[in-house]
């Protein structure tokens, strides 16, 4: 009776795996005896999709070239000598925003439209 009860808990259990699988998809086939088989589609993909990422960059580079567009590059740069003074914080951040070969082309579209 204990096996008996051991064995009804492990089948419960891989049953239980098996549909919280499932809540991720599943895919279907027909065996040649007409089985129908029911089997959890695993995820391959990344938890990050690379083209959030690649926008998010893009538009970091956009942020950074509007505002190069709209100030002139040296009040520019004298913010950012601004910050590198500043705190920890602060220095990283004027290393992010330091004018870059990308920022400088986007900039040089967008300065018609900023002034």
């Amino acid at each position: 009776m204990v096996e008996t009860q051991q064995h009804f808990q492990q089948r419960l259990g891989a049953l239980g795996r098996k549909h919280a699988a499932m809540g991720n998809g599943y895919t279907t086939k027909v065996q040649s005896d007409g089985l129908i088989v029911v089997k959890p589609r695993y995820r391959t993909q990344r938890n990050v999709p690379l083209r959030g990422l690649l926008a998010l960059a893009l538009g970091f580079f956009v942020f950074k070239a509007f505002m190069l567009a709209s100030l002139s590059e040296i009040t520019y740069n004298e913010r950012i000598a601004k910050l590198q003074q500043g705190t920890q914080i602060e220095q990283a951040g004027s290393y992010l925003m330091q004018i870059d070969p990308v920022t400088r082309f986007i900039a040089g579209f967008l300065e018609p439209i900023t002034k």
